[in-house]
């Protein structure tokens, strides 16, 4: 080749990238100053714990199924190696930005309060000193959601569940939606955790009870922003649905575009990761991405002076799959067709970071 010409080209190759780093750091940071800045990182995330139970047939409690002398041979050896399971996962969700993992972490299927205390004493979480915050709801089988959060991080207010009613189904019973209202290293924040029903009986005949589930949801968060203009609130949850469903984006009214983002609508940073082909469960060979995380405005966009969103996340290690057979690569359960794998659960995790400039 012309040694000129080679010249040439590397001059072009340098100019290139002198230009685009800047933008690339603005891009990333919201600035492209010279001065180097500092940023905290902050994971939130989300966690279908599938089925934990503790071994006692409670009264009025469909939970005969995990006790000893139930069909899943549910006894204390089980429960503490599915604690144990657990607590590794959210020891490592997050690490990758941040060695706290989960600031605050939304769970479902759990089925009281003191599983939770149990699991935040396992041996690889405890120095993170998880506080619980769980309302007893109404479902039949006795799971519902809670919320887990440092008090390094998270300084608690309030919390309120909301019940699920679908108009004309007055027998209809499913988990609560879990508003947690509190404080992130000073910054007022809202947390909304939910698990939707189940596509049981048919995604089409069972979509009316989510759309249901939908409006309160979105009921809840505008309530929130009436009364505060600018709220930063975070919509979490199993949602049963896609988001790309009717649900998720016409109820919830769930935009995948931060750039164009109006204030009575949410960003789904999930949005991307489903048209990537990436799920957080799966089903006869394809994937869903129900576990997400929705953000108001108010955490997207502008500078870094209060906490913005950064990333989205599917936590989905190899550790974390089915190693061999025919649902290889699928989630690694607690059992499978009647069996016990001594798995983590049917659901992977799912997080968002936060970063502000540190003060």
């Amino acid at each position: 080749m012309n040694f000129k010409l080679l010249i040439t080209r590397f001059s072009i190759i340098v100019f290139a990238m002198a230009f685009i780093l800047p933008v690339f750091l603005k891009q990333a940071f919201g600035q492209s100053t010279p001065e180097k800045k500092e940023f905290l990182t902050v994971c939130i995330g989300f966690y279908n714990v599938e089925n934990l139970f503790d071994t006692i047939n409670s009264p009025g409690i469909n939970d005969v199924e995990f006790t000893p002398e139930g069909p899943n041979r549910w006894n204390s050896a089980r429960y503490f190696e599915k604690l144990e399971n657990l607590s590794e996962v959210i020891e490592k969700m997050g690490q990758e930005l941040t060695p706290d993992g989960p600031a605050v972490l939304g769970v479902s299927e759990v089925e009281n309060r003191a599983v939770l205390v149990d699991l935040a004493r396992r041996e690889r979480i405890k120095d993170r000193n998880y506080q619980v915050v769980h309302h007893t709801g109404p479902d039949r089988r006795g799971i519902d959601v809670a919320f887990l959060y440092q008090p390094k991080y998270f300084t608690y207010i309030s919390s309120k569940p909301y019940r699920t009613v679908v108009p004309g189904r007055d027998d209809f019973r499913t988990r609560d939606q879990l508003l947690v209202t509190g404080e992130l290293l000073g910054e007022r924040m809202h947390f909304i955790v939910a698990h939707w029903p189940s596509r049981s009986g048919g995604e089409k005949a069972s979509r009316p009870l989510r759309i249901a589930a939908a409006d309160i949801a979105r009921g809840i968060i505008d309530s929130i922003q009436a009364a505060e203009p600018g709220a930063k609130v975070f919509f979490m949850g199993d949602l049963n649905d896609d988001p790309t469903d009717r649900s998720v984006r016409r109820h919830l009214r769930a935009s995948s575009n931060p750039d164009r983002l109006r204030e009575n609508e949410l960003f789904n940073p999930f949005f991307d990761l489903y048209r990537k082909g990436i799920g957080s469960l799966a089903y006869r060979d394809s994937w869903n991405l129900f576990d997400q995380i929705l953000l108001t405005p108010a955490l997207v966009g502008g500078d870094y002076q209060q906490f913005r969103f950064f990333r989205a996340e599917v936590f989905n290690r190899p550790f974390m799959r089915q190693p061999s057979g025919r649902f290889q690569g699928y989630p690694f359960r607690s059992y499978g067709g009647g069996v016990y794998l001594g798995g983590y659960s049917d659901h992977f995790p799912t997080y968002v970071f936060l970063i502000r400039e540190k003060r």
